[in-house]
């Protein structure tokens, strides 16, 4: 892994669960990470209501834009994270791989969503422990 990690976070629309975690990743690492996110198949914009539970927690996603998965992303990452993605993920070896087990947030209500979202966090908070040197 280089110095400064760069995580690419996948799922199919590319509008709700992998928009979240780089959102949490791009705010909780201040920086120390490259954050990438994208889709199989993606929407034409991010789910409203994951962008109104990321706010919630004080994270604006809303100006985010759903992304084509491309093999060059997946290349340029040292981790790939992927949600409910399948066979769409190129795998390359030397790369660290995690699928992350997640409920879908669209068509869900905010009251749905919200558990969605904090389980991203905490699974970002113990990624984030994992990847970045302790600092001094």
């Amino acid at each position: 892994m280089t110095d400064k990690p760069t995580v690419l976070f996948v799922c199919v629309h590319n509008a709700g669960r992998s928009q979240m975690a780089a959102g949490y990743l791009a705010a909780l690492s201040g920086g120390r990470v490259d954050v990438l996110s994208a889709g199989s198949e993606p929407k034409d914009q991010i789910n409203p209501v994951a962008i109104a539970a990321m706010l919630e927690d004080g994270i604006d996603i809303a100006n985010n834009v759903p992304k084509i998965l491309t093999t060059q992303a997946v290349k340029d990452s040292d981790v790939v994270i992927t949600m409910g993605c399948g066979d769409a993920c190129p795998i390359f070896p030397g790369k660290r791989y995690e699928d992350w087990q997640l409920d879908d947030p669209a068509g869900q209500g905010i009251e749905s969503v919200r558990p969605i979202r904090d389980d991203i966090k905490a699974r970002i908070e113990a990624l984030l422990a994992e990847i970045l040197p302790v600092e001094a």
